[in-house]
């Protein structure tokens, strides 16, 4: 098993990034970011997995997030893309695989369309590329009990009851004070304009100009967004779905082992 992580401060759009390395240097490079709430924490397995594989895995801590900085301004989905640009240029990478969850999907979508010449695949998970009125309108709550409160405490547990429902959460006590604690360690500039990111997504009418090979991944039990995962498949010409079974929003830690195959089927021609 490959432990040794490497940590680096890279100056990204939106703040510092702080980015953690691991598996050999000249492997082929996978990028990986976050959901909001959460850090490169959330990938600790999946990184572990693809380091032991060969891959040079490298995960972004998102603005505002796990040890990145707090963000001076808000910003945009466009911006969080170009943060992971930003990685691949201080890192003196051409291009990468990116592996991206909920957030991390959204500005996967990003790297898609803006930077498509920056990519050799997409892993997107439980994650939308637009943001209608029923999606974006209950970002305000959470923002203004983030604010009025000076931190995210109010957003944890409803948003580990949506991720992970109380039943894993009482059966799983350590993965629930985990997740739990990086969530309070979030920012309120980093969630805040994480959600207006949110808010603002607009990528869906152009996502069908997504080339690189594409996989699309959703827990069976998250929401309506199997069915939205399933409209950005027919969308995407060369790209597949997988419907994880009895699982919630973050299939990589409730269901580990089917993501894990999901993932290495993705990786399986990318071999080193």
């Amino acid at each position: 098993m490959i432990d040794n992580i490497e940590h680096r401060t890279i100056r990204g759009a939106t703040c510092d990034l702080a980015v953690y390395m691991q598996g050999p240097s000249d492997g082929i490079p996978v990028m990986m970011t976050h959901s909001i709430l959460s850090s490169s924490l959330m990938w600790d397995k999946q990184a572990v997995l693809l380091a032991d594989k060969g891959f040079r895995v490298i995960r972004i801590d998102t603005a505002g997030h796990g040890n990145s900085s707090v963000p001076a301004t808000a910003f945009t989905m466009d911006e969080l893309a170009a943060d992971t640009v930003a990685v691949l240029d201080a890192l003196s990478i051409p291009r990468a695989h990116y592996v991206g969850l909920s957030l991390g999907g959204m500005s996967g979508f990003g790297l898609g369309v803006l930077h498509p010449a920056r990519l050799l695949s997409l892993f997107l998970c439980d994650a939308r590329a637009d943001a209608p009125p029923a999606v974006a309108a209950p970002w305000d709550d959470r923002i203004a009990s983030a604010e009025l409160n000076g931190s995210c405490a109010p957003l944890v547990e409803p948003t580990l009851d949506r991720w992970f429902g109380k039943p894993f959460l009482l059966s799983h006590p350590e993965i629930n004070e985990r997740f739990r604690s990086i969530a309070n360690g979030t920012s309120v500039p980093g969630f805040v304009g994480s959600a207006r990111a949110i808010q603002s997504l607009n990528y869906l009418d152009h996502v069908s100009a997504i080339e690189v090979p594409t996989t699309l991944v959703v827990g069976a039990n998250d929401g309506v967004l199997p069915e939205t995962m399933r409209d950005l498949q027919a969308r995407i010409s060369d790209s597949t779905l997988a419907v994880i079974p009895n699982a919630g929003h973050l299939p990589n830690v409730d269901q580990p082992v089917a993501f894990n195959e999901a993932l290495m089927r993705h990786f399986e021609c990318y071999s080193v």
